[in-house]
């Protein structure tokens, strides 16, 4: 049985409660899977935070040139999550064996980043583990959402979201570590990653359950596998087809992380081996208000808050640009980063989960992550090339006005009178 969901952003699931009994805040599935992403973040923000430095000035790349290989690290991965998403859903629900073909294939990856040290080689690499990624994150986003009441969703996803953050906050720290106890620093942090990332394989596959009931069912429900046709046919939803058109216009104005760090070590003028540590401020802030936001996202629009969200990052941009400097200056940028993707990494997800069913979950969270990340493979692309012509601040001031113009764009789309009329045409 189903009920409306309150903010009408799609149906919700009737929850099966016993008397005297209520439901787990965070359901144990959740709680696994962000462990899982801990882990594995720990791997990989290892990975990411010497890779700027390691190719623009280890190996002599140009701002394109890294413009190109970020852009892969998000488009490659955007392509793949397509056919994630729809997999896990066409399986019955096997989403567990899907994202661990993900997690496994990017845990392969890391060790062979110390045979790649020209740009094809690393490119290929990337795309590898970006396909990785790609394969892993929409079953695993459909999974929390089918664990999940859908009014705690929010709560859910920044629980995740905040465990995930803590191995993005980790791992900076055992690369710092590592660089600093080591002579081959770089080959050193690779190995390194790639050890922790098997770790996180092997508590997917005993701890994750290998399906997912959707919460409030008292049995799995028997319905025929979805169709690639149908996967599709999911944007003619009013609901979702907005939500993936503001995620995608938004993200052709997102720099990405690796870009604004490398302006911020330029413009605060901050010596090369502190670099490694600046994600630390976008995660530590990202790790305090996750859950805060997420439980603030059940309660509001969870489209307001995605919204907002983009705002702190326009604001973080204007302090950039900004005569003010120094580490004050540094913190401030690092702390609207993380506030940014508290209020919207983990509540896109949750408004994406109410405007799809639950037998679509993976295809729904696929669509829409795949639109935001084949945006923001073009912002890097054009960032990139604008940073190369112009410099980093001339192309940051260009991203800022975007960012102003597309934000009111999306305030539109998103109304909540929109999403109120088209209910009113469907039903």
């Amino acid at each position: 049985m189903y009920l409306a969901d309150s903010r009408g952003t799609g149906p919700a699931v009737a929850q099966d409660i016993r008397p005297g009994r209520r439901p787990a805040a965070v359901p144990s599935t959740v709680l696994a899977l962000g462990a899982v992403s801990l882990i594995t973040d720990v791997s990989s923000e290892m990975v990411t935070a010497v890779l700027p430095l390691y190719v623009v000035a280890g190996l002599g790349l140009s701002p394109l040139g890294f413009g190109l290989l970020d852009g892969i690290n998000n488009g490659v991965g955007a392509l793949v999550r397509l056919a994630g998403g729809h997999l896990a859903d066409r399986g019955g629900r096997r989403h567990k064996a899907v994202a661990g073909l993900g997690y496994g294939l990017s845990a392969l990856c890391k060790p062979l980043l110390l045979f790649a040290h020209t740009l094809p080689v690393i490119s290929g690499v990337l795309a590898a583990d970006r396909t990785g990624k790609g394969l892993r994150t929409a079953p695993r986003d459909a999974m929390i959402s089918l664990a999940t009441e859908p009014e705690r969703r929010g709560r859910a996803f920044g629980v995740h979201r905040a465990m995930d953050t803590t191995g993005a906050l980790l791992g900076p720290l055992v690369a710092f570590a590592v660089l600093r106890a080591t002579v081959d620093g770089y080959d050193a942090v690779f190995a390194v990653s790639g050890c922790v990332a098997a770790l996180g394989v092997l508590v997917l596959v005993l701890f994750v359950p290998a399906r997912i009931t959707p919460a409030g069912a008292v049995r799995p429900p028997a319905t025929a596998r979805p169709t690639l046709p149908e996967a599709f046919a999911l944007l003619r939803r009013p609901a979702l087809r907005r939500l993936t058109g503001c995620a995608a216009l938004l993200g052709l104005t997102t720099v990405s992380d690796s870009f604004l760090y490398l302006l911020l070590q330029r413009e605060g003028r901050l010596p090369a081996d502190l670099f490694p540590l600046l994600p630390l401020g976008t995660a530590a802030a990202f790790l305090l208000l996750a859950v805060p936001l997420g439980a603030l996202a059940d309660r509001v629009d969870r489209r307001r808050l995605f919204l907002a969200g983009h705002g702190a990052l326009l604001l973080g941009y204007a302090l950039v640009l900004s005569p003010w400097r120094g580490v004050p200056a540094v913190i401030a940028v690092l702390v609207l980063h993380g506030t940014f993707y508290a209020a919207t990494d983990g509540v896109l997800a949750a408004a994406t989960a109410g405007a799809v069913p639950d037998r679509h979950q993976g295809a729904g969270q696929a669509l829409v992550g795949t639109g935001q990340a084949l945006a923001r493979f073009t912002c890097s692309l054009a960032f990139g090339a604008a940073w190369t012509l112009w410099g980093g601040r001339t192309a940051l001031a260009a991203t800022a006005c975007a960012l102003a113009v597309s934000a009111l764009v999306a305030a539109y789309v998103l109304r909540p009178a929109a999403f109120v009329s088209d209910e009113v045409m469907s039903a």
